[in-house]
């Protein structure tokens, strides 16, 4: 029996070349990066010569604990990678993401949600005829990004045809996403940008009334707000959802992202059960590896709301 998750979409821009003995090598347009990955605990493929010759390589720094790390590049690394600062661009569909590494050991953008920006895209007519029809008389369905971190989610669906508005805590994410858009072609008033804590900003939306024909959110496991508020996952994620039913239009859809360790599909799955009406399916998001035997790997959990609304 092979376990419940989503196909990944095409990303000619990004390939995982290899995993396993805790890290991922990867290719993100010209560039190819290793880095840990706790979830790979199989043994690798390739050679220690073809992870070797990566061009950037994280190192974690054991005074943090390996939550930190500092990313060395080769000898043969294209320029944009032998920057103090490296940064280059990268493509899916019509949307560009400037890719910093952090000492986080991320890079800006996570491949494995293109399945949820694919699938949202789709979605866009189904919830546009949902808005021509609703009691505000909009003609583009409005979508909510909750934690919209770098924007990718935003971009691919404000040029899908959706009144987008992005909200997270970070002053750092926003000003990323706001020169991702200018990368993608977008104007400045193409999203409706918002720097605010998720629950706060959804308890007032609801007290203004205010509804959406989608919703995406992808929560971390522990956060902060602009103004000091705590994000807790286990703690949060129910008052969240709870209050975002009321914003949630009669036709609508919802995606729900998670890395937290310890949650489920099935646990996701329940939480948004709970609108009813709709239908709801949950599973991983993976990454599958390129050449033969094409394994997978797995990258969070997620699951996904649909009441009314029909891919095109």
């Amino acid at each position: 029996m092979r376990p419940s998750y989503f196909p990944p979409e095409p990303f000619p821009d990004h390939e995982l070349l290899d995993s396993g003995a805790g890290e991922k090598l990867e290719r993100f347009g010209p560039i190819t990066l290793r880095r840990p990955d706790p979830q790979a605990l199989w043994a690798k493929r390739l050679s220690d010569r073809e992870w070797n010759a990566a061009h950037l390589s994280f190192e974690r720094d054991p005074k943090s604990g390996g939550k930190h790390g500092t990313w060395r590049a080769s000898k043969t690394a294209p320029e944009p990678a032998q920057r103090r600062e490296p940064e280059w661009t990268v493509g899916w569909r019509s949307a560009r993401c400037t890719l910093r590494p952090t000492p986080f050991k991320h890079v800006g953008l996570f491949p494995e949600q293109a399945s949820n920006w694919a699938w949202l895209a789709a979605r866009a007519a189904g919830a546009g005829s949902a808005a021509r029809g609703g009691a505000f008389g909009v003609e583009r369905p409005r979508l909510l990004n909750l934690f919209g971190y770098t924007g990718t989610a935003s971009i691919v669906a404000a040029q899908s045809g959706y009144a987008v508005t992005h909200v997270d805590a970070s002053k750092t994410s926003l000003a990323w996403l706001k020169e991702n858009a200018r990368a993608s072609g977008l104007t400045g008033d193409a999203l409706r940008i918002v720097l605010d804590d998720a629950l706060a900003y959804t308890r007032r939306e609801a007290r203004r009334g205010s509804r959406y024909h989608a919703i995406v959110l992808d929560p971390p496991h522990f956060g902060r707000g602009p103004k000091g508020e705590t994000w807790q996952f286990e703690e949060h994620l129910a008052p969240l959802l709870e209050a975002l039913g009321a914003l949630l239009e009669p036709r609508a859809v919802m995606v729900l992202s998670a890395y937290a360790f310890g949650t489920s599909p099935l646990a996701l799955a329940n939480l948004l059960e709970a609108y009813g009406g709709g239908e709801v399916e949950a599973g991983e998001l993976v990454l599958a590896e390129s050449g033969e035997g094409a394994r997978l790997l797995p990258c969070g959990f997620c699951a996904r709301f649909s009441r009314g609304v029909e891919p095109a």
